[in-house]
C-alpha cells in the first residue's frame, strides 16, 4: 500500500501517531474512571488465559485501549502509563533504523495476531513509544474531537539528541520556537503536525523522559474538576497557551499521566 493509499484508508499517514494504549495496575478501576470522564464505552477481548485487551470506544469507534500490566512488567518496575503508537510501513525496518540511531528496543518486532505488527522503542534520551505496522487494525477510528486523543508531546532532558533521532527516524521536520521562557519544538510529518517537544527543567523535578498523550475536551476546567472527583490528581493546573488552547496535566487514580486540552482551533 502506498503512503497516499494508507492515509486515505486509515486517516493516518506513515510517520503519524495513530493509537494510544493504557497499561494500568487496575483495569477495572481504569475503565470506571475513563468511561465516566470521557463518556467512552468498551469491549473486553480475551487475549490469553489470564489477559484481557479492552478496546475503548467513542461513538462506536475505537479511540484507544487499555490492559492490566502483567506481573512480569510490574516486577520490572514498569508503572501505569499511556503508550503512543506511530504508524509505519514496516515495523522491522523502522525498528532496525531506530537501533542504528541509538534507540533501545524494549520489545523486538512481533505480530499481534492478524491485527498488525509492532515494536516498543526507547529513544536515546529515555522516552518510550511504539511502532505499528497495520494489519486489520489501522489505529484510532476517531481523533481530534472531544473525548479522543489529539496530540502527543515529548518531554526530554536532551532536546538536541531527540530532535536528531526523530527527524532521522521518521523524516519529521522540526520547528523550534520560544513560548515565553520555554523553548518548544513542533514536529511535522510532511505538511501535517506530528507532535511536540520540550526540555524537562530541574524545576520540574525527577520527571523521566516521556511521551504524553493529550485528549481533546470541550471545557478544560470542568474536566479537571470531574477528573479530580473521580480520584485523579492534578499535576499541572489548567492554564492557557496563547493561540493554542487551555490545558491541564492529570494523574489518573492508578498513576498514569495524561493531558486535557480545549483547543482554540481544533484540526479537522
Amino acid at each position: 500500500m502506498t503512503e497516499a493509499a494508507a492515509k486515505e484508508a486509515t486517516g493516518f499517514a506513515p510517520g503519524t501517531f495513530c493509537w494510544v494504549e493504557l497499561g494500568t495496575s487496575d483495569a477495572a478501576g481504569a475503565k470506571d474512571f475513563y468511561t465516566k470522564l470521557f463518556g467512552w464505552d468498551y469491549t473486553d477481548n480475551p487475549i490469553g488465559p489470564d489477559a484481557v485487551y479492552t478496546m475503548l470506544k467513542l461513538d462506536g469507534k475505537d479511540v484507544g485501549a487499555l490492559y492490566q500490566l502483567m506481573p512480569d512488567m510490574v516486577s520490572q518496575g514498569i508503572p501505569p502509563h499511556w503508550l503512543s503508537y506511530v504508524l509505519v510501513t514496516s515495523a522491522d525496518e523502522t525498528a532496525a533504523k531506530a537501533k542504528e540511531l541509538g534507540a533501545t528496543l524494549m520489545k523486538e518486532p512481533f505480530d499481534v495476531f492478524t491485527v498488525g505488527r509492532m515494536a516498543v522503542v526507547q529513544d536515546p534520551t529515555g522516552a518510550v513509544f511504539a511502532l505499528w505496522q497495520a494489519g486489520t487494525h489501522h489505529g484510532s477510528g476517531i481523533y481530534n474531537v472531544p473525548g479522543s486523543f489529539c496530540w502527543n508531546e515529548l518531554g526530554t532532558r536532551d532536546t538536541g539528541k531527540a530532535k536528531d533521532f526523530y527527524t532521522g527516524l521518521f523524516g519529521w521536520s522540526a520547528d523550534t520556537q520560544n513560548f515565553g521562557p520555554m523553548e518548544y519544538t513542533m514536529f511535522a510529518n510532511g505538511d501535517q503536525p506530528a507532535g511536540g517537544m520540550y526540555g524537562i527543567t530541574p524545576e520540574m523535578g525527577p520527571m523521566p523522559p516521556h511521551w504524553l498523550v493529550y485528549f481533546a475536551v470541550d471545557d478544560c476546567d470542568a474536566k479537571v474538576t470531574l477528573a479530580e472527583s473521580l480520584g485523579a490528581k492534578t499535576m499541572k493546573p489548567a492554564d492557557d497557551i496563547p493561540g493554542i488552547g487551555r490545558f491541564a496535566i492529570m494523574i489518573d487514580p492508578q498513576g498514569a499521566a495524561f493531558a486535557l486540552i480545549k483547543l482554540d482551533n481544533p484540526q479537522p
